[in-house]
């Protein structure tokens, strides 16, 4: 006989964000404020991140309605932009290494649940970016995924698992379309 799925049970009480209870109510007005308002301004948004204790580097774009869930998961490299509407779901810590583009609407998905247990456990994983990485604009990429060197995720594409350098990938799953040759 099946077991079926009771979420009454659901308990993620084991999980812990790394931040006290009053940084995380705190961080809810401003990211609400700031990020996910149309307020237009980087340097303040770089300034609240890292305020948040984000590592951010230098030359940042932070367009609009940007939602990032807890900043002190968050390391940004320098020359990255982040395009209208991503949300960076970073139940796990996110790294975006230099020169990286998530164009508009991607996610960055840290966690997951456990579709096999009846109280469809939750899982994390890191994220990764590589250096000059481009999501493109509703990628999705996934738990626990690397995004190799110079790759690309294309429009609309979900990447499950680690991308090589200097690689396309298209389509849900994501699969290698052909080598970027950058000239």
């Amino acid at each position: 006989m099946q077991k079926e799925t009771n979420l009454s049970s659901f308990n993620n009480s084991w999980y812990k964000n790394g931040a006290s209870a009053m940084a995380n109510i705190i961080w809810y007005f401003v990211s609400a404020a700031f990020f996910k308002s149309a307020f237009p301004v980087n340097k303040v948004k770089v300034l609240l991140l890292k305020m948040f204790r984000a590592r951010v580097g230098e030359n940042i774009i932070i367009k609009p309605h940007v939602n990032i869930k807890y900043p002190w998961r968050l390391n940004i490299g320098n020359n990255v932009w982040i395009g209208e509407q991503v949300w960076i779901d970073n139940l796990a810590d996110v790294c975006i290494e230099d020169n990286v583009c998530i164009s508009q609407g991607a996610m960055l998905l840290c966690g997951n649940h456990d579709y096999k247990k009846p109280t469809f456990d939750l899982i994390i994983g890191n994220i990764t970016l590589k250096q000059g990485s481009w999501i493109g604009a509703k990628a999705v990429v996934c738990p626990g995924v690397i995004v190799g060197n110079h790759a690309v995720l294309s429009v609309g594409s979900v990447a499950t698992k680690n991308m090589n350098d200097y690689t396309i990938y298209q389509g849900n799953p994501a699969q290698v379309v052909k080598e970027r040759i950058i000239s």
